[in-house]
Order: C-alpha cells, then structure tokens, then sequence
C-alpha cells in the first residue's frame, strides 16, 4: 500500500470519526444531510458485497466493517435518537436522493467492466459515491452558516477523494496494465463537486471567518 492510498483512507476515516463526535457528543445532526448518508450506507453496502467471501487482508476486512457499520450508526441516529433527530434540518434537506441512484444503476448495468451481479453492484457504488454529496453541498448551501465540524466533515471527504486520485496516478506508472477508467472518471466527477466547497471554505479559513456559502 502506496502512502497516497494510505492517507486517503485515513482521511475516509477522519471524516467518519469527525461526524460520528458530533452527532454522539453533541447530540447534534445540524447541517446534515440524511439523504447523503443514506446514499453512503447504500454505497457501502453494495460495494462490500464480498466481505464475508473473499478475505484480502485484515486491514481490508476492517475497514469495510468501520464503513458498514458507521454509515448506518449514523443513519440510525439521525432518524430514531430523540435527541439528534430533533435537530435534523428536514425541511431543507430535500434534494430527492432516488434521482442519482436510478441512473446510477442503469449506467452501471451498460457500462461495467463484467456483466455479473457483483459486478454490477460494485460499478453502481463507484457512481453512486461520486454523486452522493450532492444532497449535502445542497443542504450546506440552503442553510448557508456552517459550523465547524460539519465543514471539516466535508473538507476531510474531499480530501480523501484527492488522495485516492494521487494514489491512482502512482500506480499508474509505477504498476503496469493498471488502468481503470470507471474509477478514475468517477472518481475525478466526485472531486469536482467538492471545488466550490473548498474555495470557499479556503477563503473563511484565510480570512478568518465563520464559512458562509453564497445563496
């Protein structure tokens, strides 16, 4: 494992950790978005379709239960704790998630790698992953004032993308005949959609102000 990939999980995990503290610790769900999560417990769910089939390595294992299990910690939180779920922003976070998974899905049964089951489910997670935020930047942008660590929850996401994106460039010319193009396009749809996030998020962090996004 290269150190691109490396951080790029760790930052997948920090984002997670960043979430997690504020929903359990605050007993607060302000500014985020369910649909989004639902769509990452669903993203989860079909990509990690081989956990308990095919063993890769204890670190690999991990991990996938980590994303399993918090996406749906967090889903779970933010629809039954009596606390938490009173601070839900349900009215603005309206964006109708169902809109990105049916497309998502038809493209993954035309354009896939192996026209198999499994196959077919791990393509749709990519497309799905690369659109998935979308609900959330939405949310942010309706509720406009931001706070802290619901920023840092989406930097730490974006971040994550961008490393994976180095890590497939090493291993681009340091490994032969790898290439991935349902990846790497997915991948590269994904990072742009966190662009104007972190312009601004960068120009509060200069300036020393509260992140604001424009209406």
């Amino acid at each position: 494992m290269n150190i691109f990939r490396l951080a790029g999980d760790m930052t997948h995990l920090a984002s997670v950790l960043v979430l997690l503290l504020k929903i359990h610790t605050i007993k607060s769900c302000a500014g985020v978005s369910l649909k989004t999560q639902e769509l990452y417990a669903i993203v989860f769910v079909t990509r990690y379709l081989d956990i308990f089939t095919d063993y890769i390595s204890f670190y690999n294992t991990l991990m996938k239960l980590i994303f399993l299990g918090s996406s749906f910690s967090i889903v779970w939180y933010m629809r039954h704790h009596k606390i938490v779920r009173r601070s839900y922003n349900k009215d603005q976070d309206t964006f109708r998630h169902y809109v990105l998974m049916i497309p998502c899905f038809l493209l993954a049964l035309i354009v896939n790698e192996k026209f198999s089951f499994r196959e077919v489910m791990w393509t749709f997670s990519l497309y799905l992953e690369a659109v998935a935020i979308l609900p959330q930047l939405v949310l942010l942008q309706r509720t406009r004032n931001i706070d802290n660590l619901t920023g840092q929850y989406v930097v730490l996401l974006g971040a994550y993308r961008a490393f994976y994106i180095l890590n497939w460039i090493y291993r681009y010319f340091t490994e032969p005949h790898f290439v991935h193009w349902i990846i790497w396009i997915s991948g590269l749809v994904q990072t742009l959609l966190y662009a104007d996030f972190f312009y601004y998020y960068f120009q509060s962090w200069k300036n020393n102000v509260k992140l604001e996004l424009p209406a």
